[in-house]
Parts: C-alpha cells; structure tokens; sequence
C-alpha cells in the first residue's frame, strides 16, 4: 500500500504522532518548515480486532486513501504495524511522538523513551488498560525497528500536573497518596490544544474561568482559570469522573465490593465490566455510538442520552464551585463538536449559571451557540490532539 500524497514529505524533515488503542491507531504525519509544523496527512487504521479499515487525508480534509479491507497481511495489530513501518521507511522521520495516556506523579513533561523509562511506564497499565498497553507496545516494537529513532511519549496527565492537593487527594490514609493514589486527570493534549486555541477562537473568555467539556467516547471535564488546570473529573484512572462510550464513570465504592462479595465476580471481571459493558453501551444495551444512539426509537437509548446529559451537568456545577464562578464553557472532540442534542440538553440543564442556547447556532454546530444576550457563553471548539504531540515532539529532539 502506497500513500502517493506524500511525495512532497520525502525530501522534508517530518515528525510523525501516533495515538494507539485498544482497536485503532491514528497517525499524522507533519512537515517541519521552521519553527513551523505542517500537517501533510492524517487518519486513523481501526476496527483492528475484526476487520481492519484505513482511511488517510490530507491538510483540507480530502480522503486520499481509503481501504475497507487491509491486504497487508496477519491479523489488525499486524496490519498496524506495518501501515506504521510502512510509513517510517518512506519518510525522513526525525522523531515519532506519541500520546501515552497515564504518565503517574513523575512524568509532567515529554520525555524521550528508553528502555528504562519504557519499563517504568508499564507500572500504569492498570489505571489506563484500554489504552497504556497499546502505546506501549507500538514504542517498543518501532525501538526495536529502528532503535536510532528518537520518540518521544506525550502524557495526557502532564496539563493537570501542579494541582493543590485539595484537588488531587482522596479521603485515604496520606501514605496512599504518597504512594501515587491521586488524582491525575486526563485528556490533557486535548486541553492543552483549547487554552492554546481560545485566544483566537474565543478572545473573550481566554485566560478566564473556563470548563472544558471533553465529550468523546472517553469524556471528561476540566476547569482552568488562567489558562491551568485546576482540577479534572477524570482522577485516578481512566474509567472515573462521568459517564462514557463504555465506562461506567464514578461509582460509590461499594459497588464494586458489592460485586466482588456478593457477585462473586473476580478483579478482571469488574475491570471488564467497568471499562468494556457500562457507559452508554451498558445502560442502552445497544451502542456506545451517540450517533446510533441518537437515531434510535428505543427508550433505553434515550435514557443512556440523558443520564450522560445529566451527569455532566452534574459535574459543570461542581466545577464552578471549584472555579468560584464561571466565565465560559467550551464543548470539544466527537460528541461536544458534533451532537447538537447532546449539548443542548447539558446547557438546558445548567441554565442556572446563565446559559441561553441559541438553537439555531447549535443546531448548525456554530463557533458560539449561545444567544449574545447569555450571561454565560457557551462555544464549540475543535481539538486537534495530534498537533500538540507534534509540537511536543520536535520540541523535545
């Protein structure tokens, strides 16, 4: 397989970014001119575990490649594996950045990987099983290709690093928190990417109190003033805080006692049924997808919608205790940028604070879609995750 637009990247420096899950890879490919990055070719190989689909486009958004079924033999991560050897033997690629989700208390910045800091990253698994042992993995195989190839890892904990510990510590004995036990926060590259993004996307709530809502098939919300991070319902692992595509979010702790004594389910069961069965999938029994979700006559997937609605109306209202106030609310990634319904029911929720949708601005998925006369605003603004791992990653080499 030949991705013939990347004629212009083969005389160029490039750096390229991967972000590994459990069942898809994308990759973006960019040039360096400069001080500057740009993008050449982006897209995603998913569906590894069944029937592998790649799909690549350039700068403006244009598909240039697209294959239903991967001929490039062995089984999905296989496939992976050689779409990304494929494109490192045809670039010259001075780096690979990539998005490892759990960097614990000692990673608050980029690193370049070693054996050792390799290792050391394979303590976090446990707190990030859907996606730590896949962006593992892809760095050690590419070390072992090609072990004169910088790469660097880019943590979704580091943005949410420098927290009080009113914000991070849990109601445990303090040797636990010594131990790590803690609230970390995630889908920092995301926000990151919003603050750096607000000061021409939304000049007027840029350095102010300002919640993220990061809605995708992992969800979380994050309040910063200041352009920081000051605190961040996704905590300890990657299945707290609200509701998701497939995680349960936060449950009483009971809970989980209740099911190991009494259920007698076993430790991986409960991990199983907590990252992989609940969420939107388990409460609709049908999808993890909004879109399906959306579309359906089912009352159960109705109520899937609404309690992910309400949950992260829920943890809006905390957060704005937690800011002292609020100056802005800005919706990101797939369900924040694309389902209208979604949002609408979130903000109809918090109009206490002062939100006034705009339905039409909404329904058009409009930069701002709040009525000008809102005490509060409200925006939807793009993520782009890729860009910040690329920036991170020629900054580091």
């Amino acid at each position: 397989m030949r991705l013939m637009l990347q004629r212009r990247a083969r005389v160029a420096d490039v750096v390229l970014t991967l972000n590994a899950g459990s069942s898809s890879i994308k990759f973006g490919i960019y040039v360096v001119e400069g001080d500057a990055l740009r993008l050449d070719v982006q897209g995603q190989l998913d569906a590894l575990g069944s029937h592998p689909h790649f799909i690549a486009e350039n700068a403006e958004g244009k598909v240039v490649l697209e294959q239903g079924s991967l001929e490039l033999g062995g089984d999905g991560r296989a496939s992976a594996e050689k779409l990304v050897r494929h494109m490192l033997e045809r670039h010259r690629v001075i780096a690979v950045g990539h998005r490892v989700v759990h960097g614990g208390p000692r990673y608050h910045a980029p690193v370049l990987v070693d054996a050792a800091i390799l290792e050391d990253l394979q303590t976090f698994v446990p707190l990030a099983p859907l996606h730590q042992p896949y962006n593992l993995a892809l760095i050690a195989n590419i070390r072992k290709e090609f072990p004169n190839l910088p790469q660097v890892a880019c943590f979704d904990t580091a943005f949410h690093y420098g927290h009080p510990d009113l914000a991070d510590a849990f109601a445990l004995p303090y040797r636990y928190h010594d131990e790590g036990v803690r609230r970390y926060g995630f889908h920092g590259l995301s926000y990151q990417y919003i603050m750096g993004a607000l000061p021409q996307a939304a000049p007027e709530i840029a350095g102010k109190r300002v919640i993220v809502a990061h809605l995708g098939n992992g969800a979380s919300l994050c309040a910063t003033s200041g352009g920081k991070s000051i605190d961040c319902t996704i905590a300890f692992s990657a299945v707290g805080g609200v509701p998701m595509g497939t995680r349960s979010g936060d449950l009483d702790p009971g809970v989980v006692l209740y099911l190991l004594q009494q259920k007698g389910m076993s430790a991986s069961d409960v991990e199983n049924l907590l990252y992989k069965e609940s969420g939107l999938l388990g409460l609709s029994g049908a999808s993890n997808d909004v879109r399906d979700l959306l579309a359906s006559s089912d009352p159960r997937a109705a109520f899937a919608l609404e309690l992910f609605a309400y949950r992260v109306a829920y943890a809006i209202g905390g957060l704005v205790s937690t800011l002292g106030g609020l100056d802005g609310l800005v919706f990101t990634a797939g369900i924040g940028e694309h389902a209208a319904p979604v949002r609408a029911q979130i903000l109809e929720r918090s109009a206490w604070l002062g939100f006034e949708i705009d339905s039409q601005r909404n329904a058009d998925n409009a930069r701002r879609i709040t009525r000008d006369e809102s005490q509060v605003p409200a925006y939807v603004v793009p993520t782009d995750e890729q860009l910040v791992i690329a920036r991170e990653t020629r900054d580091a080499v």
